[in-house]
């Protein structure tokens, strides 16, 4: 692992867990057990570590959603696999951080707002258009509309003044969102499959 890579690593150890306001470079220095002078070699503040690792993040969530489709047999099985695979970042992150790119640091939420209206956005029509195809997607749905408001939602889910943190779960709340949007856009063969889907990943957690 470079030293690039290194530091940005040990960055986001520490902002999903205190946010990014809260965590100094002294911290991350102190983290990774190096000078600071070693990482401003790297970058000049804290603003460009934090839209490098966006960055990082969002190719990184980007190349896991084409894994997942390439791999997936049919839409409601992409549905399912992205629902797991979403577990894990949500679970681990802190609304905090959604809180403090957006207000501290718009250069990095300028690239997640760019990410979110063209990748997201994109890859939710496709599969959606693809679903409708298979006949697991009701073909009534307005496509463009339903991949926008999906992608709204997720946003929503991490607003902590809707779902203060002290009162709700992150994780629960994305999952009460996904479910609910999953089996709002099913037909009743696409219900069935997910239903089905949704035992076999019950018994094996």
């Amino acid at each position: 692992m470079s030293q690039t890579e290194r530091i940005i690593s040990g960055g986001e150890e520490l902002f999903l867990t205190a946010g990014i306001k809260s965590v100094t470079m002294d911290d991350i220095a102190r983290h990774l057990g190096m000078s600071k002078k070693t990482i401003y070699q790297f970058f000049k503040d804290k603003n460009e570590l934090v839209v490098a690792l966006v960055k990082r993040k969002l190719k990184d969530d980007e190349d896991q959603m084409c894994a997942i489709i390439s791999k997936s047999g049919n839409v409601i099985e992409e549905m399912i696999n992205m629902m797991k695979a979403s577990e894990d970042i949500f679970s681990r992150i802190n609304p905090i951080v959604v809180h403090d790119l957006q207000k501290y640091h718009p250069d990095a939420w300028k690239q997640f707002q760019n990410f979110k209206a063209d990748v997201l956005v994109r890859t939710l029509q496709e599969l959606l258009t693809k679903g409708v195809k298979q006949g697991y997607i009701r073909p009534d749905i307005d496509v463009r509309i339903i991949a926008r408001m999906r992608v709204m939602q997720v946003e929503m889910g991490f607003n902590t003044s809707i779902f203060p943190v002290t009162e709700f779960n992150t994780w629960k709340v994305q999952q009460q969102f996904l479910e609910h949007f999953n089996y709002g856009i099913c037909t009743l063969k696409g219900y069935k499959l997910l239903d089905e889907y949704k035992n076999i990943h019950e018994e094996t957690n």
